[in-house]
């Protein structure tokens, strides 16, 4: 706690606020269908999460850049958690569930993104509407999209220029 920050530390942390902006573009909730919800939202950053942890990965300290950026966003979900009211015994069950969840997602994903048996189209509607997928096959059509331009967006940005704007 009490500890100096190493630089993958900080940069891990601002790589991380940047994917929470961006997990929340009014894109993906409207014209994308994700609906507006805590489930939703955290859908939505979940797979924005899950494609930077694979960008991370392919760095020469990838793994240590990745650990960073997934405590940096548990500890900023505990802190929305207790903000929302959740008492302090339901804080930690509730962000177990939300790492398994997290995990689950980003194996499914860079499954399918990789080709897998599974189209991206078909995990997208499983795991990213908050329980709810739209019926609108344009929607999800338009999220597949989507993560496929972000994802080769992440691909193709240099690690300093991740966490720019």
């Amino acid at each position: 706690m009490f500890r100096r920050k190493s630089a993958e530390d900080k940069f891990a942390a601002a790589f991380y606020t940047r994917t929470a902006e961006d997990a929340r573009v009014p894109e993906l909730f409207g014209a994308c269908g994700i609906p507006d919800t805590l489930d939703g939202r955290f859908d939505a950053l979940a797979l924005h999460a899950a494609l930077a942890i694979d960008r991370l990965r392919r760095e020469p300290d990838g793994e240590r850049l990745a650990q960073a950026f997934f405590d940096a966003m548990f500890r900023h979900l505990d802190i929305t958690l207790r903000e929302l009211g959740v008492q302090d015994l339901g804080v930690g069950r509730r962000i177990k569930i939300m790492a398994e969840g997290l995990h689950g997602r980003a194996l499914a994903y860079r499954e399918a993104l990789a080709g897998g048996p599974t189209p991206l189209a078909e995990v997208l509607r499983r795991n990213a509407y908050g329980g709810r997928p739209p019926a609108d096959d344009a929607m999800v059509g338009r999220l597949e999209a989507y993560v496929g331009a972000y994802a080769g967006k992440l691909a193709d940005t240099p690690r300093n220029d991740l966490i720019k704007k």
